[in-house]
């Protein structure tokens, strides 16, 4: 009776087991389909300018070069770079970007679709709304998508609370981005889109605005308090860093696994932990988030950036990132521009007009923080007194809030100030927190942000 029993027991056993086995294929193979129904669009943007910056077109490029093996055509992958990097005197191979030491050149075949002046943020606002009629320039490829495409769009550039920076033309604020994409999600010309952003305060761009029912998932490289990190600086041969941390985390994860079997949750695990302990030694950075409809992170990647052949299956998840041979260094993206400038100095030849010029540049840098410290302590004291003003300059919201209520006085607040001061520097437009917070008081008005930036800046 009991050998009996365990037969039978063995023999549903391995009925399960074969259910199971069934059933998980079956699931793959569903989930293999879904991969590849509908079109795959892209938009890459590269949000800066400068070879100081060149990690953020290095990261555009290398994404290009991804999505292309992938099988997207190049008629569904948009392009913004300014295009300024590549031939320029300071690149030590003219013609060529890497986007890690030694790397392949990613640069040959990216298409020149919004370049120079026609990299603005209204032209992106208008490709990813298939307004082709509003576009100025460019190659006037726009989203021409259907209701079961999907939609990857990367951004890799400079932000600051509630905004993100384009080469050319006024800043990309939060408000206006989450607009957009509402817009989009009304036109049903879309089943699904993911949005993966590299900048500072990144978060800041999509919590507490991002709805989770327009079937748009966020990826940010940093929550809405924290600066993103640049990697691979301090390169022999290169004055300035190859890739940014989260940017070379999720491109590098995507060329060492089967983007078919890995999901969206699988990647965000690995990147946000890699991006977070990337600097080795114990050191962290930034804290990779999630918004929108997270749902959507049970699909694979493949469905939006295409398949590829792995090229180095014996990768492992577990991989330090404090290999600095392999690695190199990392910096804040915020001061990225300070050890740029320190290595244009120590190349420049002793004595040279150019080791002047350098020394010139690096003094101007320093110099100009040290105003915008100073102007934005004045202004807020000015405004709301001592103790208040400091409260402006520090504090954050709680999580879940968006930086600010009244989006039209930020926009406000911020133009007032470069009128009187001078255009935000990479580094001042961390300031754009203080003047939410001086919106988010109810008691400034931009008269009052008038008068005081005058008295600031012009006595």
């Amino acid at each position: 009776m009991t050998s009996h029993f365990l037969l039978l027991i063995f023999v549903l056993t391995l009925v399960v087991q074969c259910q199971s086995r069934d059933f998980s294929e079956a699931f793959d193979s569903v989930a293999k389909q879904n991969v590849t129904a509908g079109k795959q669009w892209a938009i890459l943007v590269a949000g800066s300018k400068g070879y100081g910056n060149y990690r953020h077109q290095a990261d555009v490029c290398h994404a290009y070069q991804l999505l292309k093996r992938g099988g997207l055509k190049d008629e569904n992958i948009i392009v913004f770079m300014y295009d300024d990097i590549a031939y320029h005197k300071e690149n030590p191979q003219r013609g060529v970007i890497i986007n890690k030491p030694n790397g392949p050149d990613v640069y040959q075949g990216v298409p020149k679709d919004y370049t120079g002046k026609h990299c603005t943020a209204r032209n992106f606002r208008n490709v990813l709304l298939g307004r082709k009629s509003a576009l100025t320039g460019g190659s006037r490829k726009v989203l021409n998508t259907g209701p079961d495409d999907h939609i990857f769009i990367y951004y890799a550039d400079h932000g600051a609370p509630g905004i993100v920076s384009m080469p050319v033309g006024p800043y990309l604020y939060a408000k206006d981005l989450i607009k957009v994409l509402k817009k989009k999600a009304k036109t049903k010309t879309y089943k699904d889109i993911v949005f993966y952003m590299d900048a500072c305060e990144s978060g800041s761009m999509f919590e507490g605005l991002l709805p989770n029912d327009i079937n748009v998932y966020a990826l940010t490289a940093a929550n809405a308090k924290e600066g993103s990190w640049s990697a691979y600086c301090n390169v022999d041969g290169y004055t300035t860093c190859l890739g940014d941390m989260f940017s070379v985390s999720w491109l590098e994860d995507s060329e060492a696994h089967d983007l078919t079997k890995e999901t969206l949750d699988d990647q965000y695990q690995w990147v946000k932990w890699r991006t977070l302990f990337g600097k080795g030694k114990g050191r962290s950075s930034s804290h990779v988030m999630q918004y929108g409809n997270v749902s959507m992170t049970r699909q694979y990647v493949a469905t939006f950036i295409g398949s590829n052949n792995v090229t180095n299956p014996t990768y492992a998840r577990t991989q330090a990132f404090d290999d600095q041979s392999t690695y190199s260094s990392s910096t804040s993206n915020y001061d990225a521009i300070i050890p740029y400038l320190q290595a244009k100095y120590d190349k420049a030849p002793a004595g040279s007009k150019e080791k002047l010029k350098v020394q010139k540049e690096l003094t101007d840098e320093i110099n100009q923080r040290k105003n915008t410290d100073n102007n934005m302590k004045r202004i807020t004291t000015s405004l709301l007194g001592n103790q208040k003003g400091i409260i402006a300059l520090k504090t954050v919201r709680s999580p879940g809030q968006p930086l600010v209520d009244d989006w039209d006085c930020l926009k406000d607040m911020v133009k007032t100030y470069e009128k009187q001061c001078g255009v935000l520097s990479t580094y001042g437009k961390k300031y754009t927190r203080s003047f939410a917070n001086m919106c988010n008081s109810g008691i400034i008005n931009a008269q009052q942000m008038k008068a005081a930036s005058i008295q600031a800046c012009h006595t």
